[in-house]
């Protein structure tokens, strides 16, 4: 007879959340500057979008799966990948892949865009409600943020729209700071540093 000896090895892994809201706040909070006036022109936009919105959320994202956070790896990649689709747009409206395809722009397109990542929004502001307050508060605002872009882009209240998601999209990253903050703090101090709010308990069983 020979006795088989099982070895269970677990890897431990850091969360990656802290870093995928601070590469969304550093994204929001740059492109609402210019939402807002502040600064002009999205040139300068580019590099914050597609290194802290794009990569630093896909880090995030693939780190969360290996947590098996269905809903992380979910948010992060989604808005990952919505960064690397907006710098790609405005790349091609700058002309970057040559004037023909700048040429053939339609806005509407990014508008339809934004609605289906309107709807994608809302039903992971359900989620967010049973993970915390803080994480609820930012989708509220995502969803927020896509409702004004869905208006001014299809030239709905133009104005009063792009205000609103200017606003939304800085609060955004506000909120963001915060909640990676509080990961960062709370992890390294081994206690509720900075209170990120209970879950509702609506949903969960």
């Amino acid at each position: 007879m020979s006795s088989h000896n099982t070895q269970q090895v677990k890897i431990t892994t850091a969360d990656p959340s802290a870093l995928g809201l601070f590469g969304l706040a550093m994204v929001t909070l740059v492109a609402s500057s210019q939402k807002l006036g502040l600064t002009s022109g999205v040139s300068f936009v580019l590099p914050w979008a597609i290194f802290l919105g794009g990569f630093a959320q896909l880090f995030a994202c693939i780190n969360d799966a290996k947590h098996n956070n269905t809903f992380g790896t979910t948010a992060f990649g989604a808005f990952a990948l919505f960064w690397f689709g907006v710098g790609t747009s405005w790349l091609i409206q700058l002309g970057a892949f040559g004037e023909e395809l700048a040429a053939n722009v339609d806005p509407k397109q990014l508008g339809f865009a934004f609605i289906g990542y309107l709807i994608f929004s809302v039903f992971m502001t359900i989620g967010a409600m049973e993970t915390h307050k803080v994480l609820f508060t930012i989708f509220v605002l995502i969803d927020c943020l896509f409702i004004g872009l869905s208006l001014s882009t299809f030239g709905i209240i133009p104005e009063a729209a792009h205000m609103f998601a200017a606003v939304s999209e800085l609060l955004i990253a506000l909120f963001s700071f915060y909640g990676s903050a509080a990961v960062v703090l709370n992890t390294h101090f081994g206690r509720s540093f900075l209170p990120l709010g209970k879950p509702f308990g609506i949903f969960m069983k």
